[in-house]
Protein backbone atom coordinates (compact mmCIF):
# COMPACT_ATOMS: atom_id res chain seq x y z
CA UNK A 1 0.00 0.00 0.00
CA UNK A 2 1.26 3.22 -0.45
CA UNK A 3 1.37 6.21 1.56
CA UNK A 4 -1.30 8.13 -0.21
CA UNK A 5 -3.95 5.63 0.10
CA UNK A 6 -2.41 5.13 3.69
CA UNK A 7 -3.33 8.64 3.90
CA UNK A 8 -6.73 8.23 2.47
CA UNK A 9 -7.97 5.19 4.82
CA UNK A 10 -6.27 6.90 8.33
CA UNK A 11 -7.93 10.35 7.41
CA UNK A 12 -11.05 8.64 6.34
CA UNK A 13 -11.88 6.55 9.29
CA UNK A 14 -10.90 9.28 11.94
CA UNK A 15 -12.75 12.46 9.77
CA UNK A 16 -14.41 13.00 12.93
CA UNK A 17 -11.95 13.27 15.08
CA UNK A 18 -9.94 15.81 13.67
CA UNK A 19 -13.11 17.96 13.30
CA UNK A 20 -13.33 17.90 16.95
CA UNK A 21 -9.75 18.00 18.22
CA UNK A 22 -8.61 21.01 20.26
CA UNK A 23 -5.41 20.92 18.81
CA UNK A 24 -6.87 21.18 15.40
CA UNK A 25 -10.03 23.51 15.81
CA UNK A 26 -8.16 25.95 17.87
CA UNK A 27 -4.52 27.55 18.54
CA UNK A 28 -2.53 30.33 18.40
CA UNK A 29 -2.10 30.08 14.81
CA UNK A 30 -5.25 30.14 14.11
CA UNK A 31 -5.10 33.67 14.87
CA UNK A 32 -1.84 34.55 13.20
CA UNK A 33 -3.81 33.28 9.86
CA UNK A 34 -6.81 35.49 10.75
CA UNK A 35 -4.30 38.36 10.26
CA UNK A 36 -2.18 37.10 7.57
CA UNK A 37 -5.73 36.48 5.37
CA UNK A 38 -7.17 39.60 6.73
CA UNK A 39 -3.61 41.57 5.40
CA UNK A 40 -4.23 40.40 1.76
CA UNK A 41 -7.46 39.94 1.39
CA UNK A 42 -7.77 37.26 -1.49
CA UNK A 43 -9.97 37.08 -4.04
CA UNK A 44 -9.25 33.58 -4.47
CA UNK A 45 -7.64 31.45 -2.07
CA UNK A 46 -6.84 27.53 -2.21
CA UNK A 47 -6.28 25.87 1.10
CA UNK A 48 -4.09 22.60 0.64
CA UNK A 49 -5.13 19.22 2.46
CA UNK A 50 -8.17 21.03 4.41
CA UNK A 51 -8.75 18.28 6.94
CA UNK A 52 -11.33 19.38 9.26
CA UNK A 53 -11.77 22.50 7.87
CA UNK A 54 -10.77 24.70 10.56
CA UNK A 55 -8.12 26.87 8.43
CA UNK A 56 -10.76 26.44 5.68
CA UNK A 57 -13.32 28.32 7.97
CA UNK A 58 -11.02 30.97 8.85
CA UNK A 59 -9.86 31.87 4.94
CA UNK A 60 -13.18 31.48 3.63
CA UNK A 61 -14.16 34.38 5.90
CA UNK A 62 -12.08 36.69 4.43
CA UNK A 63 -11.40 35.24 0.66
CA UNK A 64 -13.78 36.48 -1.79
CA UNK A 65 -13.57 32.84 -2.76
CA UNK A 66 -12.16 29.85 -1.00
CA UNK A 67 -10.91 26.39 -2.65
CA UNK A 68 -11.23 23.61 -0.17
CA UNK A 69 -8.83 20.50 -1.15
CA UNK A 70 -8.14 17.23 0.32
CA UNK A 71 -7.06 14.17 -0.66
CA UNK A 72 -9.69 12.34 1.36
CA UNK A 73 -13.51 12.39 0.48
CA UNK A 74 -14.14 12.15 4.22
CA UNK A 75 -12.23 14.90 5.47
CA UNK A 76 -13.75 17.09 2.96
CA UNK A 77 -17.35 16.29 3.47
CA UNK A 78 -16.33 16.44 7.83
CA UNK A 79 -15.26 20.38 6.34
CA UNK A 80 -18.18 21.26 4.29
CA UNK A 81 -20.37 20.31 7.53
CA UNK A 82 -18.53 22.32 9.71
CA UNK A 83 -18.66 25.52 7.63
CA UNK A 84 -21.62 24.74 6.11
CA UNK A 85 -22.88 25.34 10.22
CA UNK A 86 -21.14 28.32 10.01
CA UNK A 87 -23.27 29.93 7.06
CA UNK A 88 -19.85 30.02 4.81
CA UNK A 89 -21.09 30.08 1.21
CA UNK A 90 -18.00 30.97 -0.80
CA UNK A 91 -16.88 27.38 -0.81
CA UNK A 92 -16.00 25.18 -3.64
CA UNK A 93 -15.11 21.81 -2.33
CA UNK A 94 -12.25 19.35 -4.84
CA UNK A 95 -10.88 16.13 -3.65
CA UNK A 96 -6.84 16.54 -5.16
CA UNK A 97 -3.56 16.27 -4.63
CA UNK A 98 -1.45 18.51 -2.94
CA UNK A 99 1.22 17.53 -4.92
CA UNK A 100 -0.35 17.43 -9.09
CA UNK A 101 -2.60 20.38 -8.14
CA UNK A 102 -5.61 20.71 -11.06
CA UNK A 103 -5.68 24.10 -11.71
CA UNK A 104 -4.62 26.65 -14.15
CA UNK A 105 -1.03 28.76 -13.58
CA UNK A 106 -2.05 31.77 -11.30
CA UNK A 107 -5.29 30.45 -10.64
CA UNK A 108 -4.30 32.16 -6.49
CA UNK A 109 -3.89 35.04 -4.72
CA UNK A 110 -2.95 32.65 -1.95
CA UNK A 111 -2.02 28.98 -1.21
CA UNK A 112 -2.48 27.97 2.38
CA UNK A 113 -1.65 24.70 4.10
CA UNK A 114 -2.06 23.76 8.14
CA UNK A 115 -0.63 20.99 9.78
CA UNK A 116 -0.87 18.58 6.83
CA UNK A 117 2.70 18.97 5.08
CA UNK A 118 4.26 16.06 6.48
CA UNK A 119 1.94 13.54 5.04
CA UNK A 120 3.26 14.82 1.70
CA UNK A 121 5.83 12.24 0.29
CA UNK A 122 7.00 14.65 -2.65
CA UNK A 123 7.36 18.36 -0.68
CA UNK A 124 8.95 19.24 -3.02
CA UNK A 125 6.54 18.95 -5.96
CA UNK A 126 3.79 19.97 -3.05
CA UNK A 127 5.72 23.80 -2.47
CA UNK A 128 6.27 23.96 -6.79
CA UNK A 129 2.53 23.50 -7.60
CA UNK A 130 1.37 25.29 -4.54
CA UNK A 131 3.95 28.49 -6.49
CA UNK A 132 2.83 27.60 -9.79
CA UNK A 133 -0.93 27.98 -8.97
CA UNK A 134 0.03 31.58 -7.32
CA UNK A 135 -0.20 34.58 -9.05
CA UNK A 136 3.04 36.66 -9.25
CA UNK A 137 2.87 38.25 -5.64
CA UNK A 138 0.81 36.03 -4.37
CA UNK A 139 1.27 34.66 -0.46
CA UNK A 140 1.80 30.90 0.70
CA UNK A 141 1.21 30.39 4.02
CA UNK A 142 2.18 27.17 5.63
CA UNK A 143 1.77 25.74 9.28
CA UNK A 144 2.98 22.54 10.06
CA UNK A 145 5.16 20.89 12.58
CA UNK A 146 8.75 21.12 12.25
CA UNK A 147 11.63 18.86 13.31
CA UNK A 148 14.16 19.83 15.31
CA UNK A 149 17.37 20.76 13.36
CA UNK A 150 19.57 18.41 15.59
CA UNK A 151 19.54 15.09 13.83
CA UNK A 152 18.87 12.86 16.85
CA UNK A 153 15.98 14.68 18.37
CA UNK A 154 15.38 14.96 14.64
CA UNK A 155 14.77 10.95 13.68
CA UNK A 156 13.66 10.24 17.42
CA UNK A 157 11.05 13.03 17.29
CA UNK A 158 9.82 11.65 13.28
CA UNK A 159 9.93 8.17 14.51
CA UNK A 160 7.08 8.71 17.25
CA UNK A 161 4.78 10.17 14.41
CA UNK A 162 5.72 7.43 12.17
CA UNK A 163 4.63 4.86 14.92
CA UNK A 164 1.66 6.44 15.82
CA UNK A 165 0.54 6.71 12.48
CA UNK A 166 1.42 5.16 8.95
CA UNK A 167 0.64 8.04 7.11
CA UNK A 168 3.48 10.42 8.41
CA UNK A 169 5.77 10.89 6.05
CA UNK A 170 8.54 13.51 7.64
CA UNK A 171 8.48 16.79 9.82
CA UNK A 172 11.06 18.83 7.77
CA UNK A 173 13.23 21.30 9.64
CA UNK A 174 12.60 24.70 8.89
CA UNK A 175 15.82 25.14 7.56
CA UNK A 176 14.67 22.73 4.98
CA UNK A 177 11.23 23.88 4.22
CA UNK A 178 13.23 27.34 3.75
CA UNK A 179 15.24 26.02 0.90
CA UNK A 180 12.48 24.21 -1.09
CA UNK A 181 10.08 27.55 -0.95
CA UNK A 182 13.09 29.48 -1.96
CA UNK A 183 14.05 27.26 -4.94
CA UNK A 184 10.41 27.48 -6.13
CA UNK A 185 10.52 31.15 -6.77
CA UNK A 186 9.42 32.65 -4.05
CA UNK A 187 10.76 34.17 -1.18
CA UNK A 188 10.11 33.96 2.73
CA UNK A 189 8.67 37.25 4.31
CA UNK A 190 7.77 35.93 7.96
CA UNK A 191 8.30 32.84 9.75
CA UNK A 192 7.16 32.46 13.59
CA UNK A 193 8.41 29.40 15.39
CA UNK A 194 6.47 28.33 19.24
CA UNK A 195 6.07 25.09 21.06
CA UNK A 196 3.18 22.75 20.70
CA UNK A 197 2.39 20.44 23.86
CA UNK A 198 0.85 16.85 22.51
CA UNK A 199 -1.45 15.51 25.27
CA UNK A 200 -0.24 11.85 24.50
CA UNK A 201 -3.85 9.87 25.43
CA UNK A 202 -5.34 12.25 22.83
CA UNK A 203 -2.87 12.51 20.61
CA UNK A 204 -3.07 8.30 20.43
CA UNK A 205 -6.81 8.39 20.17
CA UNK A 206 -7.22 10.95 17.59
CA UNK A 207 -5.43 7.88 15.50
CA UNK A 208 -6.82 4.73 16.84
CA UNK A 209 -3.48 3.80 18.04
CA UNK A 210 -3.43 0.19 19.11
CA UNK A 211 -3.47 -0.71 22.45
CA UNK A 212 -0.01 -2.66 22.22
CA UNK A 213 1.40 -0.01 19.66
CA UNK A 214 0.56 3.02 22.60
CA UNK A 215 2.32 0.75 25.19
CA UNK A 216 5.17 0.50 22.60
CA UNK A 217 5.57 3.96 22.15
CA UNK A 218 4.98 4.72 25.94
CA UNK A 219 8.27 2.39 26.74
CA UNK A 220 9.99 3.97 23.90
CA UNK A 221 10.19 7.42 24.70
CA UNK A 222 10.24 6.30 28.45
CA UNK A 223 13.42 4.78 27.16
CA UNK A 224 15.38 7.72 25.91
CA UNK A 225 18.71 9.47 27.25
CA UNK A 226 17.23 12.37 29.99
CA UNK A 227 18.99 14.95 27.67
CA UNK A 228 16.78 14.51 24.33
CA UNK A 229 13.53 13.90 27.05
CA UNK A 230 14.31 17.07 27.86
CA UNK A 231 14.78 18.80 24.92
CA UNK A 232 11.50 17.42 23.41
CA UNK A 233 10.15 17.97 27.08
CA UNK A 234 8.56 14.19 28.17
CA UNK A 235 6.24 14.53 31.03
CA UNK A 236 5.96 11.47 33.00
CA UNK A 237 4.20 10.29 35.53
CA UNK A 238 4.19 7.06 37.50
CA UNK A 239 5.70 5.48 34.35
CA UNK A 240 3.41 7.22 31.77
CA UNK A 241 3.33 9.68 29.83
CA UNK A 242 1.75 12.55 29.91
CA UNK A 243 2.56 14.81 27.08
CA UNK A 244 5.29 15.99 25.16
CA UNK A 245 6.14 19.13 22.94
CA UNK A 246 7.72 20.03 19.51
CA UNK A 247 8.24 22.55 17.18
CA UNK A 248 5.41 24.17 14.84
CA UNK A 249 6.56 26.51 12.63
CA UNK A 250 4.17 29.52 10.60
CA UNK A 251 5.59 30.64 7.36
CA UNK A 252 4.82 33.70 4.95
CA UNK A 253 6.25 33.37 1.49
CA UNK A 254 5.44 35.74 -1.32
CA UNK A 255 5.63 34.35 -5.13
CA UNK A 256 8.71 36.77 -7.10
Amino acid sequence: MDLKEQVRLQFGANASSYVDSPLHAKGDDLQLLKAWVQQEQPAAALDIATGGGHASLVLAEHAGELTALDLTPEMLEAAEGLLSSRGRTNVRYVQGDAEALSFADGAFDMVACRVAAHHFPNPDAFVRESARVLKAGGSFLLLDNVAPEADEPDALYNEIEKRRDPSHYRAWKKTEWIRRIELAGMKVDQLVQTRKTFLFDSWCVRMSVPDAVRQELEAFMLGWPQPLRVQLSVVAEQGRIVSFQGDYMMLKARKL
